[in-house]
């Protein structure tokens, strides 16, 4: 599983990297966890707003840090 953390390093975006890693160990999961600064890459998802959360090159959600809970369910919806 890839999961990528999508914002030039704000606050939030460093909170969403927090929260993802977090939910991940608290689930028992492992994945690869990679911060994307560069935004021109980030362009390449086409969010409007930083921090975006990227699961299996799918954009899950943008512009917020949602909860623990959402993060987890939407990775157990990519590991199905």
């Amino acid at each position: 599983m890839e999961i990528k953390v999508l914002g030039p390093g704000c606050k939030k975006c460093h909170e969403l990297e927090r929260e993802v890693r977090k939910t991940l160990e608290e689930i028992g999961v492992d994945a690869d966890v990679e911060k994307v600064e560069d935004m021109e890459k980030i362009m390449q998802y086409s969010i409007l707003m930083t921090p975006g959360l990227v699961i299996n090159g799918k954009v899950k959600v943008f512009g917020r840090v949602p909860s623990r809970k959402d993060i987890a369910r939407w990775i157990k919806e990519e590991m199905k």
